[in-house]
């Protein structure tokens, strides 16, 4: 079967917390890895502040700096998520924000045929909000949990202050999600509609 016409069902499950955060996207093969981190990001949501990394086994995939060479690392841009799962990979790492540490794993749940009426990438279903960018990690977050839900908290006050508003841990923003994915669906369809045109 043609590589764009199969699907990756993911899970993508936030390390590390006290209550699973996880959330499940469908991803053509034919994705690289930097739209993979884009799904990621989109699905979570994060803002995409930050640098990113895929890891598995050995290997890491990222955007190459070239002011600094890294021969050990493969550029997430040219890399196909195809490419993983065709070589037996069934789950790998993802990290975003060096400083935060924000560790994922991403597990291949089942591939199959692209459904020739469905947008891709999609959004599937997850539970949890994610933490806010720049919360200080686990730890960072696990302290923000407890100040802004707690009444009496005396950081209570700057905490959503500093967020912006209130912060419902169980709440999933499936509007934002599925707009962010939608985005990406609509670039992707142009970008292929473009490089066909190109290939007439």
């Amino acid at each position: 079967m043609p590589e764009p016409s199969r699907i990756a069902h993911l899970r993508i499950t936030l390390d590390d917390t006290e209550s699973a955060i996880w959330r499940t996207v469908e991803v053509p093969l034919s994705a690289s890895l930097k739209l993979l981190h884009e799904v990621i990001q989109a699905a979570m949501p994060f803002q995409d502040y930050h640098l990113f990394q895929f890891h598995e086994g050995a290997v890491r995939y990222a955007i190459p700096n070239p002011e600094w060479p890294d021969g050990n690392t493969r550029n997430a841009k040219t890399t196909k998520l195809g490419a993983l799962v065709d070589r037996g990979a069934t789950a790998f790492a993802y990290t975003y924000d060096f400083g935060d540490n924000w560790q994922h794993t991403v597990t291949v749940e089942e591939v199959g045929p692209a459904d020739l009426d469905v947008a891709y990438p999609r959004f599937l279903d997850g539970a949890r909000r994610a933490p806010p960018e720049d919360v200080g990690g686990t730890m960072g977050f696990e302290k923000f949990l407890e100040a802004v839900n707690k009444l009496r908290h005396p950081e209570r006050k700057r905490m959503l202050e500093w967020y912006g508003g209130p912060f419902d841990p169980e709440g999933l923003d499936r509007g934002t999600i599925e707009a962010g994915m939608a985005k990406l669906a609509r670039r992707r369809a142009i970008g292929q509609a473009a490089f066909a045109k190109s290939r007439r």
